[in-house]
């Protein structure tokens, strides 16, 4: 479910990015998508393809699964100074991704990959700001 009018478009280094197409407000949520969770034997699998760099981490009560988020959850590119985050619900088994400041029309809405808004470690890819 989307809450804003967003959109994809190509960026100038990273390919395709989510773009906000109006004003977005600090603490809104702009989007909450389904995921499909899959166990370790599936991950071993994804790992050896292109969707490896787009599915998460999924830990519930210890476990250690991954998942594959819908809707436009995939195309939300990183930043280490992003504009939004993603918060897992794993009993709705669902991603909602939440702005952690304005975003103004035309901003491209970022996440951080390593789950925190504003954690700086170091990811599997050269980052491009």
């Amino acid at each position: 479910m989307i809450f804003f009018e967003i959109e994809i478009r190509e960026t100038k280094h990273k390919g395709r990015g989510i773009f906000a197409n109006e004003h977005i407000t600090a603490n809104q949520t702009i989007e909450t998508a389904p995921v499909i969770v899959m166990n370790a034997e599936d991950r071993k699998h994804l790992d050896q393809t292109l969707l490896h760099d787009y599915i998460f981490e999924w830990q519930p009560e210890g476990l250690s699964l991954c998942c594959m988020a819908l809707g436009n959850v995939p195309i939300y590119n990183h930043s280490y100074t992003s504009n939004a985050e993603y918060f897992m619900d794993y009993e709705a088994q669902s991603i909602s991704i939440k702005t952690v400041r304005a975003i103004a029309v035309g901003e491209e809405i970022t996440i951080n990959y390593n789950g925190d808004w504003d954690d700086d470690t170091p990811l599997w890819f050269e980052v491009k700001e």
